[in-house]
């Protein structure tokens, strides 16, 4: 909401305008000119009688007037009555009341005459009265006894004083009565009841009158009311009559309303124009009457018309002829209505038409003094020439009088005098002086020079250029010192002489020539304009919603003319913003914060410059959770249902949308409360349906938008009759814990739904399908009951049902059950085993009988783990692996098998106690996959045409190795790859020279191993032969190592170039696809540190050498360690640790010692140890050409692994192509079963020490492997 007050501006201008055009004859006072009256006392001037009476007259003119008073029509000498001095160089008097004068003396009707040569002014009739005060009269006033029911008049009645005074009623405590649309204050100051109710009764209705001249109050003696009440009067009156007595008192009955005032059914008001207009009803009646007013033949007038004392007073200001007719109050209730209807007719006192004024002429010239003025009665004129009544002034023979005008022709010096009008009828009158001022005078232009005009675009300029001459110059305005005349419709031409340019724009800046000339001369000024762009607000505040105890902000943007300096003012609801912290105004904006409820309303901001004004506005609306309701009450109260009533809170700017209603138990679960129902946010009632032996206490929370109110207070307490119960216990179930039992349980019921005291439970049951009778048992308030010996496992049928002290609750339903559980007697059968492939095998079972079960057949545990690998034989600790199938299945696939190795397997039956005796076991193997990639390949030894390759096995060959495939490529400056070449390799070789290559080219070599299955993985490096024999052409950075720890990692490399390399190190998490990170290497060191890792991230790397073909090594790849809870002291550089290992290894050296003294002697040591232990079968006989064991010959356990390499410790298993659905697996020990009997969960490990084969190395210890173990 946008206001623009330019227009405002302009108004005010063009105000400042028309005052310059009514002075613009104004006579400089310089010049000989007659009296005019500026000043003067009001013509009803009451006084206070304590103080000096003050009657003013002040006027002007040259020379400087005289003055003289008359007083009731005669003359009034000052000089005979001490009291009353004369102001210098002044006609006001003073009357000196308070050096022993009486303001009564000084009563009547005064006038003032202001005298030089050219005329004589006087001034309007002043009647001077004293203000009074007087006392109120003693009277004695009865006391008023009154029905209820009843109107009821008291009286004011006050003195009457001058002026008037303003009553009002008040008690002895000085406090104001309490007024409603049932007790309110009359025009004439009376206390009008329209019924009287027992609450009005006291003894002090007092009247006060407050003189506003006197600054003095008037009290009337209090007033006393008695109310009495029919039931009250009907006790007292039936006290003392007999039985047989009838007394036929009716109780308040209610009455039609009848007018109190104005009495009767028509009335009449006369009042003047420009008055205000008060018509009042008051009505009596019971209920209490409403009042309503309409205007007869037409409508109200809009704006100004205004509704005072709970409608009863009709108020329109500003009243006008056309006001004029019949006003019709309506007095209304449930019983009828009664009307008034008041006749009204507007009467004016004298006002001006055309005020006359001054007049000034030049020797010879022509003029007219016109007075017309209106009234009704239409006013009488009447003219004076210097206070004389015209008809018997000195004749003028250059003046003529034509009823209200007065005509002057070829007006000589002598003709100068002062003229009245007096326009009067029996309302009042008008006075007006208007000279006439005969003189010569050349132009003179009374606007300073240079003045600076500053105006905003678009909006009117206003140039004065006020002006006196006789005869009357003639005025021409130029743009520029020498410009053309201006003229045309983009300017206006004022008759005081102002240059008026309707809507001013930038280009209307500049200088402004105002010439005046007349018969006499000529005279000319210069004016400045300057034509400033508008403020304007280009982000407004907006409309917010905001809840209690926010923070809310309103913006206010402006943009302005750069040379005025804007002020920005907030207000709320057109008031100043409150006196508070919470609010903040900034450059731009207004923040409150913690907004309270008080918050709400309408802000504005208002941007000022000295020449225009701007403002925008926004409601803020704060919402808040609802009030709670009140007033809760119970009605209809029955057995099983009650109504709950209530009265909403306050909603706080959001609507309620529902009431939850709760209840409290307050004989069972007494401050625990309980939700019941919600209904709607337009109910407000509610019928609620109850429960037997309760003791309810009901609540009630409004909800809105916003959130939940706070609880209604509880409402009263309503115990229900108790009942036998309505329902029975639920959850029944029945399950053994030991084989010979069977473990009855149910959830009791709340003391809520027991329905009555005595709460029990009749417990049954009997076996199914045997031909048995129900056993029962009643039992106390509890939840549990045990059948002790009874079968195992065999059904039962159970039922619970509640009684209480007043009866049973309907007949349960049963439900079926079963005695505890036994481990189950016999292991699967015939249990076969086929493969699939070398990583998905499928086994089958028999099941098991369902008797031998002996409880819930859960399913079926696969327990299998592998023996050996079948390439090379290694033991390791046996990690068992198991699968659940649920059901009755008979079959299922066993995932991630290690292709060419040996698995055994055994099955079990599961049921709810636990598991079966397990199956013999059963020996399968997998055949052939295709191997991991090689472990390592180096490229070592470049020469002219040579490059020399060095690997290792694959870590997992997954079968029989039949070869090695190498492939490779050059690749040129510009990173294209030339023709691939590939070579197979025997499965027996571990490295090769490759001949005849291009001198100082990179290659690029692809490498993996062979099994009869396929082609493994490849791994991949590139290498560079040299230029010469002496220098390589390209660097070559090799062998990068890291050793990573927590959150940093060293890393190391070798390099063979130039020097004076500079090096890099780039780095980033493997598998990512962001940026690579790149850090500089200080120096030529061949080592670098990369700090602020993420704990157990893995990282690739890799390192370059800058200024040579930007040359990287190959990537390699390290993971940090696992992050610590906290970080470590290192202890390795702690005292008491060094001194510990000292003694470590000492103890280990003695250990060596007495091992070496035992296997000299014969003894066994720990190794040869776990071999008897075991047994296995299938470690082999120690090879007699090298006295090694067997099982631990296989070479490739003891090939150096790549560095940075990691082994996964969890032993993921890749999934593998199978035609085999997902129905057929099992899943883990902590798995849950779908109905279907699909497998849902992953293999769980368990190890045992059973023989197997795994990559650990089982070499004998040595002293460091000891210490590594020990520590």
């Amino acid at each position: 909401m946008l206001k623009k007050k330019n227009i405002a501006a302009s108004k005010a201008s063009l105000v400042l305008f028309l005052c310059q055009m009514i002075s613009a004859l104004d006579v400089p006072l310089d010049l000989l000119q007659p009296p005019t009256i500026t000043q003067q006392s009001p013509k009803d001037y009451i006084v206070d009688p304590r103080e000096n009476i003050v009657i003013q007259c002040e006027a002007k003119g040259k020379p400087p007037p005289s003055f003289s008073w008359t007083r009731n029509g005669t003359h009034f000498d000052i000089d005979k009555d001490a009291l009353v001095t004369m102001k210098p160089n002044s006609g006001t008097l003073v009357v000196n009341i308070m050096n022993g004068g009486r303001a009564e003396a000084y009563e009547g009707v005064y006038q003032c005459t202001a005298r030089n040569e050219r005329g004589a002014a006087i001034s309007n009739n002043i009647v001077i009265r004293p203000s009074r005060s007087p006392l109120w009269t003693k009277e004695k006033l009865e006391p008023n006894h009154v029905r209820e029911g009843d109107s009821l008049v008291l009286h004011c009645r006050p003195p009457v004083g001058l002026p008037p005074p303003i009553i009002f009623w008040m008690d002895n405590a000085f406090q104001k009565l309490p007024q409603s649309e049932r007790v309110s204050q009359g025009l004439n100051g009376d206390l009008y009841f329209s019924n009287v109710q027992p609450e009005d009764s006291r003894e002090d209705y007092i009247c006060y009158a407050r003189f506003n001249h006197t600054q003095t109050i008037q009290q009337k003696q209090p007033i006393s009311v008695k109310v009495f009440s029919m039931d009250s009067l009907n006790d007292t009156i039936a006290a003392n009559l007999s039985d047989t007595d009838i007394y036929g008192a009716k109780s308040v009955t209610e009455r039609q309303p009848v007018l109190l005032t104005p009495t009767g059914s028509t009335s009449t008001k006369v009042e003047l124009r420009g008055n205000v207009l008060l018509l009042e009803c008051i009505a009596a009646g019971l209920p209490t009457p409403v009042i309503r007013w309409i205007k007869e033949g037409g409508e109200l007038p809009a704006n100004r018309t205004f509704f005072e004392n709970f409608k009863k007073t009709l108020k329109i200001i500003d009243v006008s002829e056309a006001d004029s007719g019949n006003y019709k109050c309506i007095a209304r209730n449930t019983l009828g209505s009664v009307h008034h209807v008041i006749s009204v007719t507007v009467k004016a006192a004298p006002y001006w038409i055309t005020a006359p004024r001054n007049l000034v002429l030049s020797p010879g010239e022509d003029g007219t003094l016109i007075c017309r003025a209106n009234g009704n009665p239409k006013p009488n004129i009447n003219w004076l020439a210097n206070g004389v009544p015209i008809a018997i002034a000195p004749e003028d023979p250059s003046r003529k009088v034509d009823g209200d005008t007065i005509i002057f022709s070829h007006v000589q010096e002598r003709s100068s005098a002062v003229y009245q009008c007096n326009a009067s009828n029996e309302y009042g009158y008008l006075l007006a002086n208007a000279f006439v001022n005969v003189l010569a005078e050349p132009p003179r232009i009374l606007t300073p020079a240079n003045k600076l005009y500053q105006v905003i675009a678009d909006s009117p300029a206003l140039l004065d250029c006020a002006y006196f001459g006789s005869p009357k110059p003639e005025i021409e305005w130029f743009k520029g010192v020498k410009g053309s005349i201006l003229r045309g419709s983009e300017y206006i031409f004022h008759y005081n002489g102002t240059l008026e340019i309707p809507v001013a724009q930038k280009d209307s800046s500049g200088t402004y020539t105002c010439v005046a000339r007349n018969e006499l001369g000529k005279i000319q000024n210069e004016v400045q304009l300057e034509v400033k762009d508008p403020t304007m607000i280009i982000k407004q505040p907006e409309y917010k919603v905001i809840q209690r105890y926010g923070q809310v902000s309103f913006e206010c943007i402006i943009k302005h003319d750069s040379t005025l300096l804007p002020t920005v003012t907030w207000l709320k609801d057109n008031d100043e913003l409150p006196d508070d912290e919470r609010f903040l105004v900034g450059k731009d904006n207004l923040t409150i914060m913690n907004v309270t409820d008080k918050d709400d309303g309408t802000y504005t901001c208002i941007v000022n410059t000295t020449l225009d004004s701007v403002s925008a506005s926004a409601v803020l609306t704060v919402v808040a959770r609802p009030n709670p309701p009140f007033d809760l009450e119970l009605t209809g109260q029955l057995e099983r249902s009650i109504e709950l009533s209530w009265i909403p809170g306050d909603e706080n700017n959001s609507p309620i949308t529902n009431f939850v209603i709760e209840y409290e138990d307050g004989l069972h679960e007494p401050g625990v409360w309980h939700y019941q129902t919600e209904v709607p946010g337009t109910q407000t009632t509610v019928q609620l349906k109850l429960s037997p032996y309760v003791n309810y206490s009901f609540r009630v929370i409004a909800v809105n938008e916003i959130g939940r109110s706070q609880p209604s207070e509880a409402s009263e307490q309503y115990l229900t009759k108790p009942a036998s119960p309505d329902e029975n216990p639920s959850n029944v179930q029945g399950i053994g814990s030991e084989p010979d039992n069977l473990v009855i349980t149910w959830e009791s019921l709340t003391g809520f739904q027991s329905n009555g005291p005595g709460l029990q439970y009749k417990v049954s049951w009997r076996q199914k399908d045997v031909d048995d009778e129900w056993t029962s048992v009643i039992v106390a308030n509890v939840s549990k009951y045990i059948v002790s010996g009874t079968p195992t496992f065999v059904p039962y049928e159970i039922k619970v049902q509640a009684l209480n002290d007043l009866g049973y609750a309907p007949e349960p339903s049963e439900v079926i059950g079963h005695s505890g559980e036994d481990l189950p007697m016999v292991a699967p059968g015939n249990v076969q085993v086929h493969v699939i492939n070398s990583t998905l095998a499928k086994v089958h079972w028999d099941p098991v009988p369902l008797k031998s079960v002996r409880g819930h057949l859960q399913g079926y545990k696969v327990y299998y783990w592998k023996v050996q690998s079948l390439s090379r034989r290694s033991r390791r600790h046996v990690e068992k692996k198991i699968l659940t199938f649920r059901g009755n299945k008979t079959f299922g696939m066993l995932p991630g098998l290690e292709p060419y190795s040996s698995y055994k397997l055994n099955v079990r039956v599961v049921n709810g106690k636990g598991e079966g005796p397990a199956s013999p076991d059963k020996v399968f193997k997998t055949p052939e996959g295709v191997p991991s990639s090689p472990s390592f390949l180096k490229i070592t030894n470049p020469t002219l045409d040579s490059l020399t390759l060095e690997w290792g096995s694959p870590t997992h060959p997954n079968g029989v190795l039949t070869s090695y495939i190498l492939k490779f490529q050059p690749i040129n400056n510009t990173h294209e790859l030339g023709p691939l070449v590939e070579i197979r390799i025997p499965a027996n070789e571990s490295s090769l020279i490759l001949k005849n290559l291009n001198y100082s080219t990179r290659y690029k070599f692809y490498f993996n191993a062979q099994t009869s299955v396929g082609s493994g993985n490849q791994i991949t490096e590139e290498a560079v032969t040299i230029m010469d024999e002496v220098q390589p052409l390209y660097p070559r950075i090799r062998n990068v190592t890291t050793a990573a720890a927590e959150t940093y990692a060293n890393i190391s490399w070798e390099y063979e170039g130039p020097e004076h390399t500079i090096f890099y190190v780039e780095y980033g998490v493997a598998g990512s696809k962001e940026d690579w990170k790149k850090e500089i290497v200080n120096g030529s060191r061949s080592f670098f540190v990369l700090k602020g890792l993420t704990p157990g991230t893995a990282y690739k790397v890799r390192v370059g050498a800058e200024g040579l073909s930007d040359f990287r090594s190959s990537e390699d790849v390290f993971e940090t360690g696992p992050a610590m809870a906290s970080r470590q002291v290192d202890i390795a550089t702690q005292g008491w640790f060094i001194g510990l290992m000292c003694a470590v290894a000492l103890l280990i050296l003695i250990l060596l010692i007495v091992c070496f003294i035992r296997r000299n002697k014969g003894g066994k040591y720990p190794v040869k140890e776990k071999e008897d232990a075991h047994a296995d079968p299938e470690i082999q006989p120690m090879k007699e050409d090298d006295g090694t064991f067997g099982e631990y010959s296989d070479a490739e356990d003891h090939k150096p692994l790549k560095k940075g390499s990691r082994t996964p410790s969890d032993r993921t298993v890749k999934k593998e192509d199978s035609d085999d659905s997902l129905v057929d697996y099992g899943e883990g020990v902590n798995g849950q079963f779908n109905e279907d009997g699909s497998f849902i969960g992953q293999y769980s490990g368990k190890k045992e020490k059973e023989p197997a084969e795994g990559n650990e190395s089982s070499e004998a210890p040595s002293p460091v492997n000891a210490m590594n173990s020990f520590v």
